[in-house]
């Protein structure tokens, strides 16, 4: 499905995605024809296959009209015997690391086929943010896993904002990492390029072009005379996030006290002129509970 966003001066195309897949080939339910039907049906325009430690070759496939995308999620031996879980997005098909290796060994060998790196759900490993912060040259990590619902763990905003104020300058990506039926369309990320070509959506990624959802949309991201504006699907929670206490509420439930309700907003806007050596991030939620995240714009 055709969309556009302005996105900080550009016009670009927006792709629905979902980066994170697992099918038959490792611990999936759908084979990998089954899974990409079911996507392609629900309106996603592009998916990475990431089985554990094996290889999909996505170019065999019938990709019903969506991108397909060769990657790997890594599980190399990480701090306290923690195994890391490491989405490596763009790697070839016939690529390989070693898994007794170190996870900067295994990021360094997928930065290196050409892929990015996202450290995937956090919170449901046990890694703190310090930990992840030690991977260099990673991209971000995820801020939501719909695999991870069942344990209650599938949020990572914390993990985020420590990193953010650690001064990492990392993104976030939004994923079902689906391997059944109870994982499928909750968590998905909106790449914004120049079209669905390979090449362009992770360039895209790599250049932070894209945010994160489970479901409100962005219709427009700008900074005009240094004032932050965005518009957006109605939601009932909206804040701008900075480092450490930093935050402007713009609607939440009851904001004007007990009983005076949950109103809907579709924009907001926010001068900037005396938020320096910091970064803000927009976060929203919509009258489902279901929240999107911008990635952060360092100021």
């Amino acid at each position: 499905m055709e969309r556009q966003i302005e996105f900080f001066g550009r016009k670009l195309n927006v792709y629905k995605a979902n980066l994170h897949t697992h099918t038959t080939i490792s611990d999936g339910k759908y084979a990998p024809h089954e899974i990409i039907k079911l996507y392609s049906e629900a309106g996603y325009d592009v998916m990475a296959f990431t089985d554990h430690s094996r290889n999909n070759p996505v170019s065999t496939y019938d990709n019903c009209g969506m991108t397909l995308i060769s990657g790997m999620e890594m599980h190399p031996m990480g701090p306290r015997d923690i195994k890391w879980h490491l989405l490596a997005v763009g790697v070839p098909e016939d690529f390989s690391y070693n898994i007794d290796g170190t996870g900067q060994e295994a990021t360094d060998s997928a930065l290196a086929s050409g892929a990015v790196v996202f450290c995937a759900h956090p919170y449901w490993c046990g890694f703190t943010s310090a930990e992840v912060g030690s991977l260099e040259g990673i991209s971000g990590i995820e801020i939501y896993n719909s695999s991870c619902l069942k344990v209650g763990r599938e949020y990572n905003m914390q993990c985020f904002d420590e990193l953010l104020d650690a001064g990492k300058k990392l993104t976030a990506i939004a994923v079902d990492d689906v391997h059944g039926p109870s994982h499928l369309f909750h968590g998905f990320t909106m790449i914004c390029a120049e079209d669905k070509s390979e090449k362009s959506l992770l360039e895209a990624i790599r250049n932070g072009q894209f945010y994160a959802s489970e479901g409100p949309l962005f219709k427009s991201l700008t900074i005009e005379n240094n004032v932050l504006k965005a518009s957006f699907t109605p939601v009932v929670r909206a804040t701008v996030l900075r480092r450490r206490c930093g935050g402007t509420c713009f609607a939440m439930p009851d904001m004007e006290g007990p009983g005076t309700g949950s109103p809907e907003i579709d924009h907001l806007e926010l001068d900037l002129s005396d938020i320096k050596n910091n970064y803000v991030r927009i976060q929203l939620c919509d009258a489902s509970g279901r929240f999107a995240w911008t990635n952060p714009l360092f100021l």
